[in-house]
């Protein structure tokens, strides 16, 4: 598992935060088979070192099969296995294949918890910095770009994408209780920068302006 973690968005924390996430939202759910979630928890990113590797790849799909052939391995039914490869294939959020089985949709609710409020807003900056993408993109006058128009792989693209609307994607009860609690605080983050950048690129061009520099 954790020679699988390569970038620090995703690191063996991750992995043990969606696991204990899950572990809460699944005591206020019936019928939840905890050896399968357990295993779906610890192996849900497997499956990201692939997609690394080859960006069209689906680190969930690439992840789903590496764990099914593995836990064939250590000696799990064929059955119990797929149900596992089934939650991780579907823990996406960018996925057109949503999450069936009660272990699954606590595993998709655990991961974008960690997607949510500050923490969400944090890890993204991690693994934006990391792939040499920008915060923000800027038109031609100079202008910041809002999230929502930005043509590039921004931060702001990414924030207006995903982690704005991460709060109406839980499929628990629990989950989504945990995401709103740590909603205020992310937006307050976001209004503060993106009202700064914006700000300072405003008086900026308006500076130069003023002098005809521009």
């Amino acid at each position: 598992m954790v020679s699988r973690m390569t970038d620090s968005a995703h690191d063996k924390e991750h992995i043990y935060r969606v696991l204990y996430s899950a572990l809460d939202i699944a005591k206020t759910e019936h019928d939840v088979d905890t050896d399968v979630l357990i295993a779906a928890c610890l192996l849900h990113d497997i499956g990201r070192d692939k997609q690394y590797k080859d960006p069209m790849l689906c680190h969930a799909a690439e992840g789903g099969e590496m764990a099914y052939q593995y836990l064939l391995t250590i000696g799990w039914t064929e059955e119990k296995a797929a149900r596992v490869k089934s939650a991780i294939a579907s823990h996406r959020f960018r996925s057109d294949n949503p999450p069936e089985s009660i272990e699954a949709r606590i595993l998709f609710d655990s991961d974008k918890l960690d997607a949510a409020g500050t923490l969400g807003i944090v890890r993204t900056l991690i693994y934006k910095g990391q792939v040499g993408d920008k915060l923000y993109s800027t038109d031609d006058a100079g202008n910041v770009i809002d999230g929502e128009n930005d043509p590039d792989n921004t931060f702001f693209n990414e924030y207006k994408f995903k982690l704005e609307n991460v709060y109406d994607r839980f499929y628990t009860a629990r989950g989504r209780e945990m995401a709103m609690r740590r909603k205020k605080p992310a937006e307050d983050f976001w209004d503060s920068l993106r009202g700064d950048v914006v700000e300072i690129h405003r008086r900026g061009i308006e500076l130069l302006e003023s002098e005809k520099l521009i």
